[in-house]
């Protein structure tokens, strides 16, 4: 049966988590200008890191079922922790190609810690899961604002190579993701009986959302 009981730790923890890793995904746009300089790139060259971090949104159906098998509440947990890996390692980029990778890795990243979350704050939220994903979507606002101000303290204290002594506050986060979300349990609506598949009604059915992800990927090209 489902639990009907508004869970404030949890809730405040996937919250938190939230703020914590959309925090390191806001680094790119205030130092571009650093690394454009550093990188000697043109403009039209790094409009596609804007898009590096965007493309595996389009695989959101396939990490969706990978969590579902897998268990979501471990991409949860550890995202956090290769989010701010990843982009406290891009000021220490030594090629293009390096950079792109360590967006790309990003968005990976983002895209498993985004799908799942929500899911867990309805679990957690019980009967109060607008209350719940508001909580959820303040962290992730909250993010917005303070990315840019510590991606920019830490240029100004460390310069732009130092910005992998930022890397501890995302696996902190992993580290009490896990103490906090370890005995967390979803649960599951009973398994339906397998059914024979239309699978051309079911990709009319998924191509405008997938023709709307394509616009956002390409849009910074705009």
């Amino acid at each position: 049966m489902h639990n009907k009981k508004f869970n404030k730790s949890q809730v405040s923890t996937i919250s938190l988590a939230h703020m914590v890793h959309d925090t390191y995904t806001s680094f790119l746009a205030p130092i571009l200008p650093l690394l454009i300089e550093k990188l000697s790139m043109s403009l039209s060259i790094s409009a596609f890191l804007d898009i590096a971090g965007r493309i595996p949104a389009l695989f959101n159906p396939l990490l969706g079922l990978i969590a579902e098998k897998t268990g979501v509440k471990y991409f949860v947990i550890i995202t956090p922790c290769i989010t701010a890996i990843c982009m406290s390692l891009i000021g220490l980029a030594p090629s293009y190609t390096v950079l792109f990778i360590l967006l790309f890795t990003t968005g990976i990243s983002s895209a498993l810690f985004h799908v799942p979350s929500p899911v867990m704050i309805k679990e957690a939220s019980g009967n109060k899961v607008g209350t719940g994903m508001s909580c959820f979507m303040v962290g992730g606002e909250l993010a917005r604002t303070a990315g840019p101000l510590l991606v920019t303290a830490g240029v100004s204290l460390w310069g732009l190579e130092g910005l992998y002594k930022l890397m501890p506050l995302g696996i902190l986060a992993s580290v009490v993701l896990y103490i906090k979300l370890k005995d967390f349990d979803i649960n599951r609506a009973p398994k339906k009986p397998k059914e024979k598949g239309d699978t051309r009604r079911l990709l009319k059915n998924i191509i405008l959302f997938l023709s709307l992800q394509a616009l956002l990927c390409f849009s910074s090209l705009v």
